[in-house]
């Protein structure tokens, strides 16, 4: 269980820290939530307290692993099908894996597809969706800003 004050990933929203931990009554029954502040946005999502880790909520990664992932975001290899749903779907898997490196695979293969191609409505969402679960990781890690963080991987795209 993690505490007020802890910071968090989440899977599908990004990371941010816990302000509170607060029980809210749904459909007659009472349950805890952690109250996540993300950075991004500073917009506030309730995660259930209750199987938190079996959807993928952890504790964010060091600033050694964040800085690692931005040192080899240039490096990763982005080859992505063309068939657009079956991409779209592989996709979607690396980022409710949560790993910081899945995530940044995905950044950089819609990246990398958007200068090339553009980029369908969706896979634009996908992008941005991806770019804030990645950015907002970083950021905490590193105590940087969003800024600087988007920064350094527009330019590791050569």
């Amino acid at each position: 269980m993690f505490s007020v004050g802890d910071y968090i990933a989440h899977p599908l929203h990004g990371a941010g820290v816990i302000d509170s931990i607060v029980v809210k009554r749904i459909d007659g029954t009472e349950r805890e939530y952690y109250a996540l502040r993300l950075p991004v946005g500073d917009m506030l999502v309730l995660v259930p307290v209750e199987g938190s880790e079996s959807i993928g909520v952890r504790p964010v990664i060091s600033p050694e692993e964040a800085a690692g992932v931005l040192d080899a975001f240039s490096a990763i290899d982005v080859s992505m099908t063309q068939n657009w749903n079956k991409r779209y779907r592989e996709n979607m898997v690396k980022l409710k894996s949560g790993r910081p490196m899945d995530v940044a695979e995905v950044v950089k293969g819609l990246m990398s597809r958007d200068s090339e191609r553009g980029l369908s409505t969706g896979e634009r969402r996908m992008l941005h969706s991806a770019k804030q679960i990645l950015i907002s990781e970083i950021v905490v890690a590193l105590n940087l800003t969003y800024a600087q963080v988007e920064q350094r991987l527009s330019e590791s795209m050569g």
